[in-house]
């Protein structure tokens, strides 16, 4: 068969017999540059296939001061620009010619593209001339964002364009339950895999609990938090968070608020929420004592794929108030780790904070109740899994084997 034609479910025969030490290039649009939940879930990836012997390179944006300064394995740039009114994020070019003689350099046994744009398509398009085996990972819920940007007439194209990306690929990993439902409905269904987010459960602590980083925020002892950690850009929920926060004050509901994070979005959250506690960017213990120092987690956004600062409050300790959609809805349970309320609706996050700030005995039930929830969530576990799906696509003949979603690890 001619390498120009050969079809994306074809592996090169001289890997079909005995698969050869895994070699992964990884395409991404966020690597090091930004830090955010795709891009420290795929460095973690990186690392881990690095220490159990695999070979992995990254094509990726690059800025002059990333973000992430200690990242996992060999990172190549992939040319890039600022993505138009949200310069934080890199808009990928493609492959230069430099990074494509890394990529034939490197000759991997597999393609892993994390993002379906340019980058990605061309990283597809190769790996197609070549017979090499590509899999995909669905971080961004792409769709979900245009009605932030007024971009909601791009909706159907957006899909267009994933269904015939996603079929092109041997597997397609999933971060929930419900975002494989939403892809299905989108007509996204072959070689769907769940690929769920892990949580350093020892850094994520209620442990980390601290009266004198209370203090030092102006916090009395007995004032009930209640917490939002993310980057602070308008598709996370912050015109709810601050809703919520208006109607309590406006009710004279006692509590505290606090914000967690940074962003392009930060200056008018600030001006919205006078009273409000900002932080900024933290990570590492002073992340994880913010987390654990504070007694309601609060994260309206309904873009999530997964919500790793949700899992990461869970495990502090936290009860959580979120929205019910694709992102929550596999870590939140409903009226025992916390609350899930429609998307948007002000007046029932609001009830729901009020709530939990008024009951101290059930704020402390379900805070416990989503701490035990979060220990199945492992990163060791996680990696390992990806492993798996890894050398099951490297051992595959040629021809796809139909499977039904339950048999991928995605129930139906």
């Amino acid at each position: 068969m001619d390498t120009a034609t050969r079809s994306p479910g074809t592996v090169r025969p001289d890997r079909l017999a005995h698969p050869p030490p895994k070699r992964v290039a990884l395409f991404t649009g966020a690597y090091n540059h930004i830090a955010d939940g795709v891009s420290l879930t795929l460095n973690r990836l990186v690392d881990h296939l690095e220490r159990q012997g695999s070979a992995g390179r990254v094509f990726a944006p690059t800025v002059d001061t990333p973000a992430i300064e200690d990242h996992a394995g060999t990172l190549v740039s992939a040319p890039s620009v600022p993505l138009p009114g949200r310069s934080e994020y890199r808009l990928s070019l493609g492959l230069s010619p430099s990074a494509r003689q890394a990529l034939e350099d490197f000759d991997p046994t597999l393609y892993h593209i994390a993002t379906p744009d340019l980058l990605g398509h061309r990283a597809l398009r190769h790996a197609q001339s070549t017979g090499t085996p590509v899999v995909a990972s669905y971080h961004t819920h792409f769709s979900s964002y245009l009605k932030y940007y007024y971009l909601g007439l791009l909706e159907r194209p957006v899909w267009s364009y994933l269904r015939s990306f996603y079929r092109q690929c041997r597997q397609v990993y999933v971060p929930t339950v419900a975002i494989a439902d939403v892809l299905r409905n989108h007509g996204i269904t072959g070689g769907l895999r769940l690929w769920r987010r892990g949580v350093d459960a020892e850094r994520f602590s209620p442990m980390h609990r601290s009266d004198a980083w209370r203090h030092a925020q102006s916090i009395g002892d007995d004032e009930v938090v209640v917490a939002f950690v993310s980057r602070l850009v308008r598709e996370k929920g912050l015109d709810v968070y601050a809703d919520v926060i208006e109607r309590l004050e406006q009710q004279d509901v006692p509590h505290r608020s606090l914000v967690v994070g940074n962003g392009p979005a930060r200056a008018d959250l600030k001006a919205r929420l006078p009273n409000t506690t900002f932080t900024g960017f933290l990570k590492g213990g002073a992340l994880a004592q913010a987390y654990a120092s504070s007694d309601v987690f609060l994260f309206p956004s309904d873009t999530e794929t997964f919500g790793n600062v949700t899992l990461e409050a869970m495990a502090s300790g936290l009860p959580t108030v979120c929205a019910d959609a694709a992102g929550s809805r596999d870590l939140v349970e409903d009226g025992t780790t916390g609350r899930l309320c429609p998307p948007g609706d002000g007046e029932a996050f609001t009830k729901a904070v009020r709530t939990l700030i008024a009951d101290a005995a059930r704020r402390n039930r379900m805070g416990a109740a989503a701490h035990e929830r979060a220990q199945d969530f492992t990163w060791s576990a996680v990696l390992r899994q990806m492993n798996r799906y890894y050398d099951e696509v490297l051992t595959q003949t040629s021809e796809r084997v139909p499977r039904s979603l339950a048999s991928e690890g995605v129930p139906a």
